[in-house]
C-alpha cells in the first residue's frame, strides 16, 4: 500500500469516527490517488487536484467543485503529516445551488398511491410497499433510513422507531400514533407469513428475503405516479416530497391550533432529525394555506389593509 493510500485510509478512518458517512468522498479519492501517482507527484499540488477535479471535461461546474471539495478536505488534513502539500482555493469552479421544488402531495393522491401499492404482485411487495409509504406519510421519515429499519428497531409496546444510523451517524426516536403501530404489528405479521425464512434481518423484505433498496422504492414509485398521471416532463414527486408534506402539514395545524410557530420548531426539527431548526424552514416553503393562514394572523396582529 501506498502512503498516499494509507493516509486516505487514517483520513476516512477518523471523519467517519466524528460521524461523517463520507460515501463519496470514499469512492473518489482513491480515484484521486491514482491520478496522482500516474503524473509522479508523492502528494497533492494545486495544479493537479484541480485536474483532477475537473474530470470529466463536459461535466456541470458543480460536478467539478464537489469533487475538488472532497480533495480539498483530504488535502487539509495531509498537510498536517505533510507540509509540502498544497490546499487547492476554494471558489475556483463557478456553481449554483439547486433544489428541485417539492412536490405538494395531496390527501386524494396520498390515498390513491396506497391503494395502487396494495394492489402490486406478488402480496408480499404489496403489502411491503404500502406499508413503506404509509410510514413516510405519517412519520416524515428520510426514505434511507426507514429501509435501513431493522426488526430491533420497532417497538410496539413503547410505540417508538428507533433509527440508528441518522444524518452524522446519530441516533433518534421517532414516536408512534397508536394507528401507525398497528400498521406496522399487521405488516410485521403478514411480512413474517409470507416470508418464513429471511435472508436479512430487515424490517422491510423484498420477495426474495433481502433488504429492500432506495433505488426499487424510488423506481416503483416513479411507476406508481406515472400510471396517476400526476408525472410528467416537469413534475416528479419524490419519496422524499412526503417528507417535506409532513413538516407543511404540522405546520399548518399548529397554525389553525393557534400555537406559538416559533416556539414549536425545534420540537419538530428534533423529529425530522435536523441539526438545527435552519434546516427545517427549507421545508416550510410557501404554500397557499400557509400563506392564508400567515395572513389572518398579521391581519389580526396589525388589523385588515385599508
Amino acid at each position: 500500500m501506498s502512503a498516499l493510500r494509507g493516509h486516505v485510509d487514517d483520513y476516512l478512518r477518523l471523519r467517519r469516527a466524528l460521524g461523517y458517512q463520507l460515501e463519496r468522498a470514499g469512492y473518489l479519492l482513491p480515484q484521486l490517488v491514482d491520478y496522482l501517482q500516474a503524473a509522479g507527484a508523492p502528494t497533492v499540488t494545486t495544479d493537479l487536484a484541480i485536474a483532477w477535479a475537473r474530470l470529466p471535461e463536459r461535466a456541470h461546474p458543480n460536478h467539478w467543485a464537489q469533487r475538488l471539495a472532497i480533495a480539498r478536505g483530504f488535502a487539509t488534513y495531509l498537510q498536517t503529516v505533510d507540509p509540502q502539500t498544497e490546499v487547492p482555493p476554494a471558489g475556483v469552479f463557478p456553481t449554483s445551488r439547486h433544489r428541485p421544488a417539492p412536490y405538494r402531495w395531496s390527501q386524494h393522491e396520498i390515498d390513491e398511491l396506497l391503494r395502487r401499492t396494495g394492489t402490486l404482485a406478488p402480496r408480499l411487495r404489496a403489502v411491503t410497499f404500502q406499508t413503506l409509504f404509509g410510514l413516510l406519510v405519517v412519520t416524515g421519515m428520510r426514505l434511507g433510513e426507514a429501509v435501513a429499519l431493522t426488526r430491533d428497531d420497532i417497538d410496539p409496546v413503547g410505540a417508538v422507531i428507533t433509527i440508528r444510523h441518522a444524518k452524522f451517524d446519530r441516533v433518534r426516536l421517532v414516536p408512534l400514533h397508536p394507528s401507525s403501530t398497528a400498521a406496522l404489528q399487521d405488516y410485521a405479521a403478514e411480512r413474517d407469513r409470507l416470508c418464513p425464512s429471511p435472508r436479512a434481518g430487515a424490517f422491510f423484505l423484498t420477495t426474495a428475503g433481502t433488504r429492500v433498496l432506495r433505488n426499487n422504492v424510488e423506481k416503483t414509485l416513479r411507476t406508481i405516479t406515472t400510471t396517476m398521471s400526476i408525472r410528467t416532463a416537469t413534475v416528479h414527486p419524490r419519496a422524499h416530497d412526503l417528507r417535506h408534506r409532513f413538516a407543511i402539514e404540522t405546520l399548518i395545524g399548529w397554525y389553525r391550533d393557534g400555537l406559538d410557530v416559533d416556539e414549536h420548531m425545534a420540537m419538530l426539527s428534533t423529529y425530522l432529525g435536523h441539526v438545527s431548526p435552519a434546516d427545517t424552514y427549507w421545508y416550510l416553503s410557501a404554500v397557499p394555506e400557509l400563506m392564508a393562514l400567515t395572513a389572518q394572523r398579521l391581519e389580526a396582529r396589525y388589523g385588515a389593509r385599508p
